[in-house]
């Protein structure tokens, strides 16, 4: 049955994030050849519709207000309460990120919604449609089935590929005049103390250290692997608990759940918390001088070896392919 779907379009450092294409993607599916409208929230925002065209929506819904030029969940929630009282979608798709873990739930109650939160992907079965996600720290997975009423689901980034770039897609671009008003929180100043380079929870290749790296220096021989990589540098809980980096990179079941393509765990034990954040990698290789390491229990390929020898090795390595491609 073909349905109207709404997606909310996440900007981040002056530019679209990948997990709203991801939210198309997912939406095309639950729309079932029907309209996919993506909200574009914010202060400035309307120069970001048309990419959101060429990923795959029919159309874009701009809610433009200087009350919207940093996330709070009273302001955002008052936009897309409009918009979805505007469009009446019957189904709706955020990307399962701090803002979307924030949102959904909120506006779900609004709408007295069920929310099927944190899927990795989508099929169609039966004319039903068959949400999959992780529980048990991802031990397990879970199906969901959404028979009738409002299908309101957040999907993890990494998971659901993003439609081809279209530039030949067209679509409608609307704007939408929303009156935000009694705001309870108010943004000042946002102090970002992330490294800058790659979004952890969008990387596609994560070079992650623990422990072993012994303290903050040892962490830059796993940087300039991610450099190389054009990946990004994570860190397990011990490694952040000894003060070798900042928690922002924390990767577990207290920090950031992550699936890249490659996960290099570097001197990090494997504690069940921390596979719990990285165990859904595609491919996962392990370097720690212990044979005996829980990792190497979920790794692909395993290195047993110091890291501050076998790094280096593997950044040049890394170097002279990238001058040979």
């Amino acid at each position: 049955m073909a349905r109207k779907v709404l997606t909310l379009a996440e900007i981040r450092d002056g530019s679209l994030r990948n997990v709203s294409f991801e939210a198309i993607a997912a939406a095309k599916t639950i729309a079932d050849g029907g309209e996919v409208v993506a909200a574009l929230v914010g202060e400035s925002v309307q120069s970001y519709a048309d990419e959101l065209i060429y990923r795959g929506a029919d159309r874009v819904v701009v809610v433009e207000n200087e009350k919207l030029k940093n996330y709070t969940p009273d302001g955002f929630g008052q936009a897309l309460m409009a918009v979805v009282d505007a469009e009446k979608p019957e189904g709706i798709v955020f990307g399962h990120t701090a803002l979307g873990k924030d949102l959904s739930p909120k506006i779900a109650t609004k709408l007295n919604s069920g929310l099927i939160s944190d899927v990795i992907s989508v099929e169609q079965t039966g004319g039903n449609f068959v949400f999959t996600r992780p529980i048990y720290s991802g031990k397990a997975f879970e199906k969901k089935i959404a028979t009738d009423g409002l299908i309101f689901v957040t999907v993890r980034p990494n998971n659901i590929p993003a439609l081809e770039r279209d530039e030949s897609r067209t679509g409608n671009v609307s704007s939408l005049s929303v009156d935000i008003k009694d705001l309870r929180t108010i943004v000042k100043e946002i102090v970002r103390k992330t490294a800058e380079g790659v979004d952890l929870s969008e990387a596609k290749v994560i070079v992650a250290g623990g422990r072993g790296v012994k303290s903050a220096e040892g962490f830059e021989p796993l940087k300039e692997l991610a450099n190389v990589l054009g990946g990004a540098v994570g860190a397990s809980r011990g490694a952040c608990d000894a003060g070798y980096c900042d928690y922002s990179l924390q990767i577990g079941q207290t920090g950031k759940v992550v699936t890249p393509d490659l996960y290099i765990a570097c001197g990090i034990s494997g504690a069940i918390q921390h596979l719990a954040g990285m165990s859904n990698s595609k491919v996962i290789v392990a370097i720690n001088k212990d044979p005996e390491a829980n990792i190497f229990k979920v790794a692909d390929y395993g290195i047993v070896g110091d890291l501050f020898e076998v790094v280096p090795l593997l950044t040049e390595e890394f170097k002279k392919l990238k001058v040979h491609s």
